[in-house]
């Protein structure tokens, strides 16, 4: 008993433990970044059930082609029996109708023709899911480029950590070579204080750096639609591959891709729509109405001497408002006007996307030539920080060439890392700019 008993404090200490160990930090590449992003973002899902709404929108339409069926019922009260009284001498009177009046109807109404407006509503409600779509396409697009950004900002976060540990590990270094030569007197108590203050302010920045990386994170798991804290890993991307491809090209595959090009042509033909709408008022309107009716003068409408127990009719109707001082051909020339408006709404998106991929491809051009800049650059200050080192103990130099020259190496080594990413960020939005991800 006392074995079992040391066994199950043992499982409730472990249970514990478990239970108090951080949650483990998921980590992703930056497919599966975009891929769960697509899926799980509570703003796509909420831009997605636009399409459902424009779906019932395009149902109700199409219920306009078909009869509708209704029906009423009613009930009316004469102040007295209606009588028909001759003018003929000696005639006596006659009753017509009963005090109590009942009637039930049914109707079918089915309309024939209204001026192409049935159609034009119905070719409206099905171009709403073809917009509601396409947003749909364009959310995704912007949604990608979040995640994207996101997701480089904690690798340039990470590395800007990772630079600044490199750098308080070395000014500690400074500080403990500094101390030894000050103790023996080689060096003024100034140099030392120098080494201290670099030291703290390195310190300071590596916590100014860190709270980055959390900003970075929460940003992250937000588009994510994760909770904000959760902890996350991302995988590091360092690879370089130069962007190779002609502008012509890039501009055409945009103008085929790009949602915003899709929904500008969509607006048009729903432009079209509006005025053929519009011009539906010129026309008559033309239905045909049924009616079967069961009348009396108690309320199950099973007849009286003064009313049929059914009958039924058949009726062809025209309506037409033909003027309206204008009003209807001024509505068509406002519609039309929407059209021109258009149009020259597409033309400037065009230049626009062109400019856009423009600025893209300058951004890569740069980004190339940085990376191998920055690269040397990095090469350049650990060398000119080793010569500083080996200078100052030989005591040929002073503490300020040794701090610059780490100051210089870790601002070195952050170009060199943003750059890399400012690579992959301006294909990213060269990829946005083509409409693909």
């Amino acid at each position: 008993m006392r074995h079992l008993s040391g066994c199950g404090t043992i499982v409730v200490l472990w249970v514990i433990l478990v239970g108090l160990t951080p949650a483990q930090a998921k980590f992703y590449t930056l497919e599966e970044s975009i891929t769960e992003a697509l899926v799980n973002n509570r703003n796509l899902k909420a831009i997605k059930t636009k399409i459902d709404q424009a779906g019932f929108v395009e149902k109700q339409a199409r219920t306009e082609f078909l009869p509708k069926l209704s029906t009423s019922y009613g009930y009316t009260r004469f102040d007295r029996a209606r009588v028909f009284k001759s003018t003929l001498p000696g005639a006596s009177r006659i009753a017509i109708s009963s005090q109590d009046n009942f009637e039930w109807r049914g109707t079918v109404t089915q309309p024939l023709f209204a001026g192409f407006a049935i159609l034009s509503s119905y070719e409206l409600a099905k171009l709403g899911v073809d917009q509601s779509e396409t947003e749909y396409e364009l959310a995704r697009l912007d949604l990608a480029l979040r995640i994207k950004q996101a997701y480089f900002d904690i690798l340039i976060a990470e590395k800007a950590v990772e630079v600044a540990e490199k750098d308080v590990a070395s000014r500690e270094s400074n500080l403990k070579m500094v101390r030894n030569f000050y103790e023996v007197g080689i060096v003024p108590v100034n140099d030392l204080l120098r080494a201290e203050v670099e030291l703290a302010d390195s310190k300071q920045t590596l916590v100014e750096v860190k709270s980055r990386v959390r900003v970075a994170e929460f940003a992250f798991n937000t588009v994510l639609s994760r909770p904000g804290n959760a902890p996350v890993r991302v995988k590091d991307i360092e690879r370089f591959v130069p962007e190779r491809g002609a502008f012509e090209s890039y501009l055409g595959q945009a103008l085929r891709n790009r949602p915003e090009i899709k929904l500008l042509d969509i607006a048009l033909l729903q432009a079209d729509r509006d005025a053929r709408l519009a011009k539906s008022k010129f026309y008559p309107e033309i239905g045909f109405e049924y009616n079967y009716i069961k009348a009396g003068d108690t309320p199950d409408v099973s007849g009286s001497p003064f009313h049929e127990t059914n009958r039924w009719e058949a009726t062809t109707y025209l309506s037409w408002t033909f003027f309206e001082w204008g009003k209807t051909r001024y509505e068509v020339k406002e519609k039309e006007s929407v059209k021109d408006e258009l149009i020259q709404t597409k033309l400037s998106l065009e230049q626009g996307i062109a400019l856009e991929i423009k600025d893209a491809l300058l951004a890569l051009q740069v980004a190339e030539k940085n990376v191998p800049a920055t690269e040397k650059a990095q090469e350049q200050a650990e060398e000119n920080l080793r010569v500083s080192n080996e200078r100052y103990k030989a005591q040929v130099t002073t503490i300020i060439e040794v701090m610059d020259a780490q100051r210089l190496l870790s601002q070195a080594r952050v170009n060199f890392y943003r750059a890399i990413y400012t690579h992959h960020l301006a294909k990213a939005g060269l990829m946005r700019a083509l409409g693909t991800f």
